[in-house]
């Protein structure tokens, strides 16, 4: 159960509750007089405390401990007990952060069921936080993978404009990955414990999306029985993410425009508006300027959202993050029937990086997710991989036996590259490069670092260390690729 603080400087009020809260469990620590509460705070850091607001009868001592109390880690919930009780009083206990407030005298089973609701109050924000730093974690920016050149330039912009306030427009193919910037900027700005509202504006009738958007009053139409609040009023003091804006009726267009100018929402059947401070992210997979200029989205609502683009690059353009993605797809994937981890063949991974990957990196995930489970032995050849990935290869080369192959030897998302197995060594589960998890502790700049010098060094493994060679394949010049392979040197 729970540990509980009892502060009060009357002795048979104190050994009757002493005695009612040790029956249902919970560990008391029963004291008479502020000093020995303050100390018990320090000492036993209590999840809840019940405290008189008048030790002595003259002086509100209790509030001090209510301040204490509220100030430790955790803070402690805190009932306050009087029996001077004023509405003032009440009221300034409550100000300072008091569960809640009893006059005395009060029956002992109105206080047993004040305690109960305070420490589920207390397990509910305990359970909150957890989830949400749980979710600040899932989207660090360690977890967008890749390490091409076009995806640095994605990093440094969210890195640059999580923590503002400014509208940005997410612009990329569909499957390349845009709500999950989206839900970086959001996890790792000042607005990360208020709500993130996604919204699909593709998936909703005009008028069923005009009333998840902005609400509605009961009455205002049929089927609207009750008051209803609209996303954009669930998003206050967060970030609302409009997926596929550019699907938007010419109508709702010019109600998101009114509240992107005024940061105020009106509910369908209302005409007083509701204030909301909400940041606004949007998303869209095909080119907005063609829509303006066809006269199917406003000119004036693409400029309010597009104070800050972000592009993101299809997976074709970044083929280099193929091993990285497969990498990360394949962490901790386990073959149910053998309870092995699931590995790929070095032919397999070959035709993952020809293929063009229209659907990009979902695409990508979702042909892993499919091979992973189909395989034998533990290995995902090439004869598991979709239909759609293979046709149009050779018979004899998509007919690969189950068993046989070299194995790929897959880069970690962050690190230096796995070593290659001795020569005359045949490929083996052990000798598979295992992905392993991504630093968490690491500031952007030095991860993204860290990927690129990664990257480099996987480069010249593979040509042999010709720094030449390296230098084309990547796609720079001589000098530059030594320029940053000193600021390794350099590197603390």
């Amino acid at each position: 159960m729970a540990k509980v603080l009892l502060v009060d400087d009357e002795l048979t009020m104190v050994q009757m509750v002493t005695e009612m809260l040790r029956a249902e469990g919970h560990e008391v620590f029963p004291v008479t007089n502020s000093r020995d509460a303050l100390a018990a705070l320090e000492a036993h850091t209590p999840e809840l405390v019940i405290t008189d607001l008048y030790l002595d009868k003259t002086k509100a001592h209790g509030l001090e401990i209510l301040q204490r109390a509220r100030s430790i880690t955790p803070p402690a919930s805190v009932i306050v007990i009087t029996a001077f009780g004023t509405i003032e009083t009440a009221v300034e206990a409550m100000k300072n952060g008091a569960y809640d407030y009893l006059e005395k005298p009060f029956k002992l089973d109105e206080l047993n069921l004040c305690v109960q609701r305070a420490l589920s109050y207390n397990e509910a924000i305990s359970e909150n936080l957890y989830l949400r730093k749980q979710l600040k974690k899932k989207y660090q920016f360690s977890q967008i993978i890749g390490s091409a050149p076009k995806m640095q330039e994605v990093f440094k912009m969210v890195e640059r404009v999580a923590d503002t306030d400014s509208t940005i427009l997410i612009l990329g193919e569909s499957g390349t990955g845009k709500e999950l910037v989206a839900r970086a900027l959001h996890f790792n700005s000042r607005r990360q414990f208020a709500p993130f509202i996604p919204v699909n504006c593709s998936a909703l009738p005009e008028n069923l999306l005009e009333s998840e958007l902005f609400g509605h009053r009961k009455g205002s139409f049929t089927g609207a029985v009750n008051d209803k609040k609209g996303l954009f009023q669930e998003a206050d003091g967060g970030t609302i993410f409009l997926d596929e804006v550019g699907s938007m009726s010419p109508m709702l267009q010019s109600r998101l425009l009114r509240v992107l100018q005024e940061r105020e929402v009106r509910r369908v059947g209302e005409n007083t508006p509701t204030y909301i401070n909400v940041r606004v992210l949007a998303a869209t997979n095909e080119p907005l300027e063609k829509k303006i200029k066809d006269g199917t989205f406003r000119e004036d609502l693409y400029y309010r959202l597009n104070v800050i683009a972000i592009t993101l690059p299809s997976l074709r353009e970044r083929r280099e993050d193929i091993p990285l993605l497969v990498a990360h797809f394949l962490r901790n994937k386990i073959n149910p029937r053998t309870g092995h981890p699931v590995q790929i063949t070095r032919q397999a991974m070959e035709v993952l990086g020809n293929y063009d990957w229209p659907g990009n990196v979902r695409e990508l995930e979702n042909a892993i997710e499919r091979a992973a489970t189909l395989c034998e032995h533990d290995i995902i050849q090439i004869g598991d991989l979709p239909p759609s990935l293979v046709r149009g290869l050779p018979q004899a080369v998509a007919a690969t036996p189950v068993q046989g192959g070299e194995l790929a030897q897959l880069p970690t998302p962050a690190g230096p590259p796995a070593a290659a197995p001795a020569q005359g060594t045949p490929p083996t589960h052990q000798n598979a490069a295992a992905p392993s998890h991504p630093r968490t502790d690491a500031s952007l700049k030095d991860f993204l670092r860290e990927q690129e010098l990664a990257y480099l060094n996987r480069v010249l493994a593979q040509v042999g260390g010709d720094k030449e060679k390296a230098a084309i394949v990547l796609g720079v010049s001589l000098a530059t690729l030594y320029r940053k392979l000193s600021e390794d040197e350099r590197a603390p």
